[in-house]
């Protein structure tokens, strides 16, 4: 598939069979993700991949930390929620989750490693829709909370940056838009104080 062609038509496809996904797959997507850019070659992303009976534990977290929230949570209405909440990590076959793991060499930036594990999520997904796979990133509250970063054994100083949600596709690709790149871009050509 031609790059501008994966560009354009890859879409975020949240509704997939729940049928396995072949392991080669996987790694083709996982070994996709380990060649974006990252600034003084420190490589920070780390991927962690739940299938099986291995998504639940994500689902118990995201259930707590959906609870932690409510007034209530053993109200049968918030009892539903949360299963529900739970429910989510068994959305696809496959869930990667990817996590920046800065360095602590003084010369690193931290925002630039977890780009880093951004763009490495941007080449899966890329990588996933060659392969004919749907897949969607995700992100979130449980995303950012300390009981997800404990469930993967991360750092203070670790970021997790989302789950990759992966399978074969249910759904036709929805429709994609942007704005007219004219519209987000400004060419600068003068030597000038400010740019507008």
């Amino acid at each position: 598939m031609d790059v501008f062609e994966a560009i354009r038509s890859r879409a975020s496809i949240g509704k997939v069979l729940p049928e396995p996904v072949d392991r080669a797959l996987v790694e083709q997507i996982l070994e996709a993700g380990t060649w974006a850019p990252n600034h003084h070659h420190t490589e920070p992303w780390r991927f962690f991949v739940l299938t099986g009976e291995g998504r639940k534990p994500l689902g118990r977290v995201m259930a707590a930390v959906a609870a932690a929230k409510m007034a209530d949570p053993e109200s049968p209405e918030n009892q539903a929620r949360l299963h529900n909440e739970a429910a989510k990590a068994l959305r696809a076959p496959v869930i990667i989750a990817v996590s920046a793991h800065p360095t602590d060499k003084p010369n690193i930036v931290r925002v630039e490693e977890v780009a880093a594990a951004s763009a490495a999520v941007q080449n899966m997904l890329l990588a996933a829709h060659a392969l004919g796979l749907g897949a969607v990133w995700r992100t979130g509250p449980a995303t950012l909370h300390p009981l997800t970063k404990q469930l993967f054994g991360l750092g203070p100083e670790d970021e997790l940056v989302g789950f990759v949600y992966l399978g074969h596709p249910d759904m036709q690709a929805p429709p994609r838009h942007r704005i007219a790149t004219t519209d987000k871009t400004t060419w600068i050509d003068t030597d000038q104080e400010h740019w507008q």
